[in-house]
């Protein structure tokens, strides 16, 4: 993504706000909304862009072999993208493997593939979600931010333990390590005398 030098003054202000905040003018409040619409629109474009050359894709794979060099091209531009190959690729590829760029292609695809599938295993193992869409830009610091959260009220921290701003109490092992439950005992048989 390349910046106008208007764009680079505006993200330099804005880095600057960031890092030492201060109240911001009406007018450069404006100049970051522009700038953060303009991010947007070039996301939009990009992901478009992305959309175009996986769907060319996948016409070129569905009209192999004729259309092998065409394929086998649109898919380096897609690799070098980020696109993660698909079982349809891997297939194609190695009907295609005759061809030395084909069997490099192979290669360099089944390892992309077994990572994104170690990625996304790891992923669901430990629970975490997929990234969500980049939210807007809502607030800037210092800018028209009048209408703020009210201060919420603060317990006083203990004497001996002062507590920082942000800080949580410390839980009690209890809360953290529930009571254990003791096994039942195993039903007692009784045996009939014989």
């Amino acid at each position: 993504m390349a910046f106008s030098a208007d764009e680079l003054r505006v993200l330099r202000r804005a880095l600057a706000t960031a890092l030492h905040p201060t109240p911001l003018s009406d007018e450069d409040v404006q100049d970051c909304l522009r700038l953060a619409g303009s991010v947007d629109e070039a996301v939009g474009e990009a992901g478009r862009l992305r959309a175009f050359l996986l769907a060319d894709l996948a016409r070129y794979r569905n009209a192999l072999p004729g259309s092998a060099t065409g394929y086998l091209e649109l898919l380096q531009d897609a690799l070098a993208a980020g696109y993660d190959p698909r079982p349809d690729d891997l297939a194609a590829l190695r009907a295609l493997r005759g061809s030395p760029l084909a069997a490099a292609l192979l290669e360099r695809c089944q390892v992309l593939a077994e990572r994104s599938v170690r990625a996304r295993l790891a992923g669901r193992s430990a629970g975490l979600a997929a990234p969500g869409p980049r939210s807007r830009l809502l607030a800037l610091p210092g800018g028209r931010a009048a209408a703020r959260e009210p201060d919420r009220p603060r317990t006083p921290a203990a004497p001996g333990n002062p507590q920082k701003p942000g800080d949580r109490p410390m839980p009690k092992p209890s809360e953290v390590f529930p009571p254990r439950r003791r096994p039942a005992p195993p039903p007692s048989e009784e045996r009939a005398a014989g």
